[in-house]
């Protein structure tokens, strides 16, 4: 297909494609699926290998936020019945991203409910990534707090985080439609300032809200002009008890679709798999570590992930292997610059910031199913019926008693 041929040529040159060669990729039919997730795949093992890198959410304070992103699990109003508890304490927080690291996680993200942080908020973060450093050297520390004001990026560098996480979730067009206490412009300008910090920006998506092609086109063409180091791509999870409940508008042939198209318009970011994949891609999700080289290990921010052990055996079934704590993740240019932009940063969706994994989208739901064991077996369901079976609320790990997932 000259359309794949010429998508590929792009990438392996980062140029960026056409507006028009974007939407196709979304248009193309089951019959050519696998040849785009071949074409996808070919640039995203020009830039990345057959590297895996893995992720680990932190959830600092979860539940109670004032913002009403229709999303999200945590929102204001929401029904949902979702963890609730205020901020972990520093040796707290450690001890649930010691879980993650022994999985073999390099990152781990750090993501609280609400608006944006206060300047306290700032000093309790910083208190809790000198804690996981202090105990992990090589750690990549990603924060992810909602919307910053002036100078507290620049504080979270200071602390000795690597990068920050904000994602824009949908297009500018229809934004409106998906959250009114804040804006489009107001999440540009948070990655913009931790980006002039020097912490590595990171910025994604939510798939599966009822956008339009072309506004997921506008979101990853304006992600690609905001430049982040890390593009988590979440897909929706329908939490009852919020306002997109009933929306179950994704395929697992969609979400590869989704994939391809972010890896040729953003060929040598790190394209992450975050809320969502075990909902919407389920058995598919091996085909997708051919578009994508990011995953979160385990549960997510409200909801259950799939179990830790099969994260690492489906990675390693399909041909591919975990990231190292010694590997760089961004080809040599990009960390050229993020080292001379932040003196050697890193670059690596649930409340109002959400870290990458939609859960509350950032709020990070993504469900598990009979994949962890928490639901019985049932009969097989027809295509494009929803799984509701396959949305479980997080009821372990932090602010539990119980072990985390990882």
């Amino acid at each position: 297909m000259d359309l794949l041929n010429t998508l590929v040529d792009k990438g392996l040159r980062r140029e960026l494609p056409t507006r028009e060669e974007a939407l196709a990729v979304l248009a193309t039919s089951d019959d050519d699926l696998l040849d785009v997730v071949a074409a996808a795949g070919k640039v995203r093992r020009h830039w990345f290998g057959r590297r895996v890198k893995l992720n680990y959410l932190v959830n600092l304070k979860s539940g109670l936020c004032p913002e009403d992103c229709s999303y999200c699990s945590q929102r204001l109003g929401s029904e949902a019945g979702i963890l609730k508890y205020t901020w972990l304490k520093p040796d707290e927080a450690s001890k649930a991203a010691a879980a993650g690291l022994a999985g073999g996680a390099k990152r781990v993200c750090l993501v609280a409910s609400g608006r944006g942080p206060t300047d306290r908020d700032v000093d309790r973060v910083a208190g809790t990534i000198k804690a996981i450093k202090d105990q992990n050297e090589n750690v990549e520390v990603c924060a992810c707090l909602g919307l910053l004001s002036d100078g507290q990026a620049e504080r979270l560098r200071e602390a000795g985080a690597d990068a920050y996480n904000h994602n824009l979730n949908t297009s500018e067009a229809t934004y409106g439609d998906i959250t009114t206490t804040h804006t489009y412009a107001d999440r540009v300008d948070t990655v913009q300032k931790a980006h002039a910090a020097g912490l590595s920006a990171c910025s994604g998506l939510i798939a599966g809200m009822g956008e339009s092609d072309e506004d997921l086109v506008d979101v990853v063409f304006s992600l690609r002009e905001l430049d982040p180091d890390s593009v988590p791509v979440n897909f929706l999870i329908p939490f009852e008890g919020t306002p997109l409940a009933k929306e179950w508008n994704l395929t697992p042939q969609r979400c590869l679709r989704i994939l391809a198209m972010v890896r040729f318009v953003c060929p040598d970011v790190e394209v992450r798999i975050a809320g969502g994949r075990e909902v919407h891609l389920r058995t598919m999700q091996p085909l997708a570590l051919n578009l994508a080289n990011s995953i979160f290990l385990g549960d997510y921010l409200t909801s259950e992930g799939q179990a830790g052990k099969a994260d690492l055996d489906m990675i390693a079934d399909a041909g591919f292997e975990v990231e190292g704590a010694g590997e760089v993740t961004l080809p040599q240019h990009r960390a050229d610059v993020a080292a001379a932009a932040a003196g050697g940063g890193c670059g690596s969706h649930e409340s109002a910031g959400g870290c990458g994994s939609h859960e509350s989208a950032g709020g990070c739901g993504t469900g598990c199913g009979s994949v962890c064991g928490s639901h019985e077996a049932a009969a097989a369901p027809e295509v494009n019926e929803p799984r509701t079976d396959l949305v479980a609320v997080r009821r372990r790990g932090a602010g539990t008693d119980l072990a985390p997932n990882a």
